[in-house]
């Protein structure tokens, strides 16, 4: 894949796996990196959606290489993985 752009649009995008299973949503963006909070709560993925964002101990970040597509509300990862 090209090179992929994330940005702080997609804080609140979820994250899927490549069969299409929930793995998390994207908490925070920093420096065009996602960083992915696994099976977040309710509060977790509201403060996601309103734009409440900060990076914590829950939250990794997303290796441009793990992603195999991009929309507005989802990251899919590879299904290689």
């Amino acid at each position: 894949m090209a090179s992929v752009q994330i940005t702080d649009d997609h804080v609140g995008a979820s994250v899927v796996d490549g069969d299409g299973d929930d793995v998390g949503i994207v908490s925070a963006v920093e420096h065009g990196t996602a960083y992915v909070e696994p099976d977040p709560g309710l509060a977790a993925t509201l403060k996601a959606k309103l734009g409440w964002e900060d990076t914590d101990d829950d939250a990794y970040p997303l290796q441009e290489e793990a992603i195999e597509t991009v929309t507005d509300d989802e990251i899919r990862l590879r299904s290689d993985l």
